[in-house]
């Protein structure tokens, strides 16, 4: 496994795993898939873009993207990371977090921030497992597969 800048030719796959959190659980905001066509949109506006190549196929990807569009932000960068089902539980996701780090260090970026629904219980426990806490809770904001759901802010500093 490697992680390399991520690329045209990796929308297929970064739609397909984002398109299993959208239509499976609550990870993923859509209720359902979306077309590759989204892919410019998840990558729009990237300090980091990456994905970890597993060789024959991508195996997760994560982003890095300015929290706001002001300079008065420029310290603060919002998080994206998925991984393909089949590789979770295997240190995947640290080790495109870790690199996500690396990025925001180089950018002179501060703080993280990530955005996660309620019912994400294991990535609010990833996140508190990797120096994340939780800096607000939007309560009843979201609406997905019939559930409300908070939305949890968490945040580190770097």
């Amino acid at each position: 496994m490697h992680i390399r800048t991520m690329d045209e030719r990796d929308s297929g796959a970064v739609m397909q795993i984002f398109n299993h959190y959208a239509a499976t659980g609550f990870a993923a905001y859509p209720e359902g898939p979306v077309p590759v066509q989204f892919f410019p949109h998840l990558r729009e506006g990237a300090i980091s873009a990456i994905v970890l190549d597993e060789g024959a196929r991508i195996a997760g990807f994560g982003l890095l993207k300015p929290f706001f569009p002001f300079p008065a932000f420029k310290k603060t960068g919002m998080l994206t990371y998925f991984i393909a089902p089949e590789f979770t539980g295997k240190g995947f996701g640290t080790q495109i977090l870790d690199r996500l780090v690396k990025d925001a260090h180089k950018h002179g970026i501060t703080t993280l921030l990530a955005n996660i629904s309620s019912k994400n219980t294991g990535s609010i426990r990833f996140h508190e497992k990797h120096g994340f806490t939780v800096a607000g809770t939007l309560a009843g904001v979201g609406e997905k597969f019939g559930e409300t759901f908070d939305v949890v802010w968490m945040e580190r500093k770097i």
